[in-house]
């Protein structure tokens, strides 16, 4: 499995730095797209991490949505899957 290179990129209410989860690049089209609506709604939604985690956000708490590319980010990404390495 090749590490995805896109996160879901949320700025909280609080101020505090942006959370990072990891997503799947054949998912950053659906889920950039659904932003707006969500953070519109302000209710809890679950996104499925790149690793397959299921973690739920409170969308009432975001403030900025985005999907961006990993590199570059230099923060904790949440939902990464673990590295494999051929032997």
């Amino acid at each position: 499995m090749s590490q995805p290179k896109s996160a879901l990129v949320l700025h909280l209410t609080s101020g505090s730095e942006p959370l990072l989860i990891a997503i799947d690049d054949d998912e950053t089209d659906k889920i950039a797209a659904s932003i707006p609506d969500l953070i519109r709604r302000g209710q809890f939604e679950t996104i499925t991490a790149a690793n397959g985690t299921a973690v739920t956000v409170n969308f009432s708490h975001v403030i900025v949505g985005l999907v961006d590319h990993i590199q570059g980010l230099g923060q904790p990404v949440y939902g990464m899957p673990e590295r494999t390495y051929g032997g």
